[in-house]
């Protein structure tokens, strides 16, 4: 079996959050239309973890999740041009790990989010994901 990937994916709390998420047990994420990030969502693997980051308001990853189901025609495009997956929630984070908290880490300078902030779906390094949840208290 391979190694897992890293992800981060955002979503706004107001609209679907990390404990909207646990309460679901699973959600097909759909919706992006970024041709960066549909790249990003078609070679996710089952298995691979995610950080699932609170946008707009709390700016924090506030959990773990991991892809269930591996990119499908995304069923909120008319086109059937993008894709979408489906993620299912591992754990809260006990610590939330703020924006703040990352930029002032320089283990995390060089993160896809400080350099392409608008996509809602980057890659995070294995050394990444071990800074942050060792911020989040895994």
């Amino acid at each position: 079996m391979a190694t897992p990937a890293y992800w981060l994916m955002k979503s706004e709390p107001a609209k679907y959050g990390f404990e909207d998420l646990v309460r679901d047990g699973k959600t097909v994420w759909d919706g992006v239309r970024n041709a960066q990030a549909a790249i990003f969502l078609k070679t996710m693997k089952i298995g691979d973890q995610v950080f699932f980051y609170h946008s707009v308001i709390g700016l924090c990853v506030a959990g773990v999740a991991e892809i269930v189901r591996e990119s499908f025609i995304d069923p909120s495009d008319p086109a059937a041009r993008f894709v979408a997956v489906e993620i299912a929630p591992v754990r809260a984070l006990p610590k939330p790990v703020t924006l703040a908290q990352m930029r002032a880490e320089p283990g995390l300078a060089g993160m896809t989010l400080f350099r392409q902030f608008r996509l809602s779906v980057t890659p995070i390094t294995p050394e990444e994901w071990t800074i942050i949840t060792g911020l989040g208290g895994l």
